[in-house]
């Protein structure tokens, strides 16, 4: 973690009011309401983005595994050593006897990052077997169709999970520091002459998977002063071809 990052983040651990949570708790994941009786305190996280808000949070301890990348999967060095001695329980997508076999009590996921629609591992099924789900907001737009992401839906995850793990004076630093971030960005390229046109290559080489105007790379797109050259397609991660792609001549 960045040390200018974690000062300015303990001084304004100081600086907030602590309003401690009270179970039960309910909080909204997409359409559904989420109800807690007490912080969860054996979670299975799964991919880069969702551990680094667990641990941004100062929940590595809350940590019982995890799923969705390995050691060959890009993230900062941080993550890997705050990862140290907790267990990789599957490499993909992880099964219900996975998340059941270490007694989770909360399997934090999303659509397209560890649940498929309709697939083996859902909210419902996992509800028989008393494991509550919380959802990536980012992902909801699988779920409830034109939903578009946004940096509204990060600060609504690290406040949802602030207050499900009674941490809500980190989640509310989290969230400062973060609009703050973003502001100076926006204020630095408010006055550039050019967008340049971008096109999001995330892997694939038949077809390229990138974003649309759904996903969360359009907001970052946009707060950097630039154009998703996908932005008129109506998905979040999805695939395109290679034609579509030189035709929107990016920069």
């Amino acid at each position: 973690m960045n040390a200018r990052f974690l000062i300015a983040l303990i001084t304004l651990l100081f600086a907030l009011p602590a309003v401690a949570s009270e179970y039960p708790l309910n909080v909204r994941s997409c359409e559904r309401l989420v109800t807690f009786n007490k912080a969860p305190q054996r979670v299975v996280v799964h991919d880069v983005n969702m551990t680094a808000m667990l641990l941004h949070l100062g929940l590595r301890d809350s940590i019982i595994g995890y799923t969705g990348f390995t050691r060959s999967k890009h993230r900062d060095p941080w993550i890997d050593a705050a990862l140290e001695g907790i267990p990789q329980l599957a490499s993909r997508y992880p099964s219900i006897e996975t998340l059941l076999a270490v007694d989770t009590d909360l399997f934090f996921a999303g659509w397209n990052y560890g649940m498929h629609v309709g697939g083996p591992v859902t909210p419902a099924t996992l509800a028989p077997f008393g494991v509550p789900v919380y959802e990536l907001s980012e992902s909801c737009s699988w779920v409830m169709p034109g939903q578009r992401g946004s940096f509204d839906d990060v600060y609504r995850d690290l406040d949802n999970l602030g207050r499900m793990f009674d941490h809500p004076r980190q989640a509310q630093a989290l969230i400062h520091q973060m609009r703050q971030r973003i502001a100076t960005v926006q204020a630095r390229v408010g006055q550039a002459q050019h967008r340049p046109r971008v096109f999001l290559y995330d892997s694939g080489e038949d077809r390229p998977m990138t974003s649309g105007r759904l996903g969360m790379p359009q907001a970052l797109i946009d707060a950097a002063g630039g154009v998703n050259v996908m932005d008129e397609v109506a998905a979040s991660w999805t695939q395109v071809n290679w034609e579509s792609m030189v035709e929107r001549d990016p920069d």
